[in-house]
């Protein structure tokens, strides 16, 4: 990830691709047509991550029913590493950024070592996952973690053991204690500052506005002193642009090509029409929110001087007639003397003869 004024916008493939990789491809050509910066994807090998009787989520169940466990379901989506190196090449040769959340150490060393990516997203389930965690921080240069489901002393004790893998060396041993050390440190406080992005979710497809609580991301960035943006899983677009309108920096949501398909995420998930307004809306927004100096712009300048008022003669006045509530009033154009000058002028005598509606 390029670290830039502008926000990064993650168009989430996930597992959208139903295991295609003729849909995967078309997931990266709506993501390029949206100008996505990013088309994200999942590298796993589901028996190093999940048991075999482990259930799906009951949105899992909603979306795909309840035949299959979570492990049948996940290896159909599984992708091998040989396809993965083939979206890689295809989105460098659609100049989009090819992303993937890896779930085991083995996918993530592949990501970093042989595909070669210096960001690493790491998803809100692997959040307490803190041998991962470290394997992910000795590895990645950057790390965007997503925090669902976690509350604010899960996620301290994340960046801890990302503090101890960026900021340590590597034979100095994990524990709980050097963790905490290591997040406290001046280098630590720098490692995080620099290298992670926090993006605040809530893990439920779809969110439910009520339960999106954007007020939580600002508490990340206070909290924490890092980047913090938003993994949108609610309905529309309006929720990830409000997201920019607060601050955050990376904004995560899930592209599909018909919300229709069958799989787990495509309900919750913005078709390609839907993710290039979201990514217009964002790009607006960020012209939008311009500076924190209140000055008129270029155009207001020049429209002021119709729009505003000045003082004007309501009746002729004569030379050295007094000025009075009875013969001045304000009037646009704003061209002659400000109005806030109104009350200094009244008593004072008038230096020559004034036409009736002429500035004074």
């Amino acid at each position: 990830m390029t670290i830039t004024p502008n926000t990064f916008i993650i168009a989430e493939a996930g597992v959208n691709h139903n295991g295609s990789m003729d849909l995967a491809r078309s997931l990266v050509d709506a993501a390029v047509a949206a100008k996505a910066d990013a088309v994200k994807f999942q590298s796993f090998v589901t028996t190093s991550f999940v048991t075999a009787g482990t259930k799906k989520a009951d949105y899992q169940i909603v979306q795909t029913g309840g035949q299959e466990s979570q492990i049948e379901m996940l290896q159909r989506l599984e992708l091998s590493q040989s396809q993965q190196q083939n979206l890689f090449k295809y989105c460098r040769s659609q100049n989009i950024e090819f992303l993937s959340t890896p779930f085991d150490v083995q996918s993530l060393k592949f990501l970093v070592d042989d595909i070669g990516l210096s960001l690493i997203k790491v998803g809100s389930g692997e959040l307490t996952s803190a041998p991962f965690l470290l394997e992910v921080a000795r590895s990645a240069k950057q790390i965007i973690l997503s925090t669902g489901m976690s509350t604010i002393d899960e996620i301290g004790l994340a960046l801890g053991v990302i503090a101890f893998g960026l900021s340590s060396e590597k034979t100095l041993k994990p524990t709980t204690s050097a963790c905490s050390k290591a997040l406290a440190s001046d280098a630590g406080k720098k490692a995080i500052n620099q290298c992670v992005t926090l993006l605040h979710c809530t893990t439920d497809y779809p969110t439910s506005p009520l339960d999106v609580n954007l007020q939580a991301m600002r508490t990340l960035r206070e909290k924490f002193n890092c980047r913090v943006g938003l993994s949108d899983h609610s309905i529309g677009t309006h929720i990830s642009v409000g997201a920019v309108a607060m601050g955050a920096t990376v904004i995560e949501k899930h592209l599909t090509t018909s919300r229709n398909l069958e799989g787990p995420d495509h309900k919750a998930s913005l078709e390609p029409q839907e993710f290039k307004i979201l990514v217009e809306n964002i790009r607006d927004i960020e012209k939008a929110l311009g500076s924190s100096e209140k000055i008129p712009t270029a155009t207001e300048i020049k429209n002021r001087q119709v729009a505003r008022r000045s003082i004007v003669a309501c009746k002729p006045i004569k030379s050295g007639e007094t000025f009075t509530t009875e013969n001045i009033v304000v009037k646009r154009p704003g061209t002659g003397q400000s109005p806030f000058k109104y009350w200094d002028l009244l008593g004072t005598k008038s230096q020559r003869d004034i036409a009736e509606n002429e500035l004074i």
